[in-house]
């Protein structure tokens, strides 16, 4: 419950900040009226209230550049735009024009993550991009999430159209999200293998790789904290020995070991068929795994294993030393 006190100027300019998260207020004057304040003493006045159904915190600004008698002021003129249903427009949409729409204003990835997923809709959710999007129906989205292989990727590509048509739905395209009457596809998610006696195992089974190339290329996926995708693609003019950087982000001492061992005879350095990088060893790594007694184990798998342990910090230098430290307490045999 929040705690509860009569909103003032002087007790709110001395508010504690909490050590973490965030704590919240309620004003006793006007009791719809709370506050967050943020461990770095932002505080946010909000609205909470249960619209259609469902819990909403609607946020009204920043105190004090927002002060007091506003904030209150605001509560009731909020909350009643907050119960009116949304206006249908009359013009109709074809859902691929409204996932372009969605795309631009909901999702906040980078140029490699959206091309996947822009990919993955296209392949996928094409028998519904040129109905309009209220004349789409829930037997429509249950015949295409049942004809796409794999529960993992039709249960991503069903809560994304859940997501797309609560979108339509707040910006007045629909009135109901035919996904709801969908079952939710049943996923076995999977256990990630990894442990500290299996990274050992991992490590030696690399370094009985016979190709110096993917030896080093493993290794990296363990000393550089970055996904597949990023170590095989690292290039030669990125790298900073002097500052121990690569693209401005820490190396760890072992990465700078492994790099520095490598010959510079390409602009890649890790280079692959004909001109280009490495790109996705399986068959190499499958053999390692399989050595290593772990045959279920990704690529994506040590990296997660290793980021889940590792203590952020915003200054460059502690979070190259929180890298080392767990490098240290991974590598450790005793």
């Amino acid at each position: 419950m929040a705690h509860q006190f009569f909103f003032n100027p002087f007790i709110l300019d001395n508010l504690p900040a909490p050590a973490t998260g965030f704590d919240v207020v309620q004003d006793l004057s006007e009791p719809r009226l709370r506050m967050y304040i943020t461990s770095r003493g932002i505080k946010t006045f909000f609205v909470r209230k249960r619209v259609h159904g469902r819990d909403k915190r609607i946020i009204i600004g920043n105190y004090p550049a927002i002060d007091i008698e506003t904030a209150r002021g605001a509560v009731p003129e909020i909350l009643a735009q907050a119960m009116q249903k949304p206006k249908v427009h009359r013009k109709k949409i074809t859902l691929g024009k409204f996932l372009d729409i969605y795309m631009a204003n909901r999702i906040r990835r980078n140029s490699y993550s959206r091309y996947k997923l822009e990919r993955a809709i296209g392949r996928h959710l094409k028998p519904l991009m040129d109905k309009n999007i209220s004349d789409i129906t829930s037997n429509d989205v249950a015949d295409v999430i049942k004809n796409i292989s794999g529960r993992a990727i039709a249960g991503r590509m069903q809560e994304l159209l859940q997501s797309v048509f609560k979108y339509a739905i707040d910006t007045g395209y629909l009135r109901e999200n035919p996904v709801l009457a969908v079952p939710k596809v049943q996923q076995n998610r999977r256990v990630r293998p990894l442990n500290k006696s299996g990274f050992h195992r991992l490590i030696d089974a690399i370094n009985r790789e016979e190709s110096p190339n993917l030896r080093a290329a493993f290794l990296m996926l363990v000393y550089g904290f970055a996904p597949k995708s990023q170590v095989f693609s690292m290039q030669w003019r990125d790298l900073d020995f002097n500052h121990y950087t690569w693209c401005d982000r820490p190396l760890s001492d072992m990465a700078v070991v492994l790099l520095q061992d490598l010959p510079q005879d390409s602009r890649w350095v890790f280079p692959g068929r004909g001109r280009g990088h490495l790109t996705d060893p399986r068959l190499a790594w499958r053999r390692v795994v399989r050595d290593a007694g772990i045959p279920d184990l990704t690529m994506d798998d040590v990296h997660k294993f290793l980021m889940r342990q590792l203590v952020w910090a915003s200054d460059r230098e502690d979070f190259r030393e929180n890298m080392n430290v767990l490098l240290e307490n991974v590598m450790d045999r005793t």
